[in-house]
């Protein structure tokens, strides 16, 4: 598997029921895989801004699905397929919880590279939907000026 360091960019946008919604930015260093299967995998340590600090986020995609798995202070994963629904354990230093994931929208146009990874879900925390969530992800070789 081919391994490069790369610069990742995560604005995720959630819309709870009876809140505003809520952007986060976060810029990362990380890095972007290649199996040889078409598999790739991206990956970066999550920060005290995300609420997720001591968490390793990865992010793996194969054909029409995107696995995102988070392992340390946070231990989930989170499957996301267009136009299906996917339930997991989300485990918090506070407790565990059932998620259930409503991926309506996802494209992936990633490269060697960096490129671009968008995905739009419902979220519902054990079987009641909570919120409508997206995430745009822009990967970019490190040393490069723009993707």
């Amino acid at each position: 598997m081919a391994e490069k360091n790369v610069i990742i960019f995560v604005r995720s946008r959630q819309h709870y029921e009876g809140a505003e919604p809520e952007e986060l930015e976060l810029i990362s260093e990380g890095t972007m895989a290649f199996s040889e299967d078409g598999a790739i995998t991206l990956a970066y340590q999550e920060t005290e801004l995300t609420g997720l600090e001591g968490t390793r986020t990865t992010f793996t995609i194969r054909g029409d699905t995107v696995v995102l798995t988070r392992t340390g202070q946070v231990n989930s994963q989170m499957v996301f397929q267009k136009g299906r629904q996917h339930s997991s354990l989300y485990e918090t230093p506070w407790g565990t919880m059932t998620v259930d994931i409503a991926t309506s929208r996802m494209a992936s146009r990633l490269t060697e590279r960096g490129g671009v990874l968008d995905i739009q879900y419902s979220i519902s925390v054990e079987h009641r939907v909570a919120g409508h969530n997206q995430f745009k992800i822009r990967v970019r070789e490190t040393g490069r000026q723009t993707i």
